[in-house]
């Protein structure tokens, strides 16, 4: 297998500095980004809670003008 490493490390040592610094920071989120199944696995399970959470009558569920009007005091 041929290993990409060093070309990827030289062909990234020529590009102008900024360049460089915002290839370092997308490699360093990469590692510690999910997997996107594991995203979707979570939201999955968290909508299904809420759904079954509602269908019991256990939600407690917030008249929009109140969620509203909190936002535009949180964040105005």
């Amino acid at each position: 297998m041929l290993d990409l490493v060093p070309e990827l490390a030289t062909r990234g040592r020529s590009l102008p500095p900024e360049q460089r610094v915002r290839l370092l920071d997308l490699l360093l989120e990469s590692l510690h980004e999910p997997a996107a199944s594991q995203v979707e696995d979570a939201w999955s399970q968290e909508i299904e809670r809420r759904v079954s959470s509602f269908e019991r009558g256990d939600a407690v569920l917030h008249d929009l003008d109140d969620v509203m009007a909190e936002a535009v005091r949180i964040a105005p």
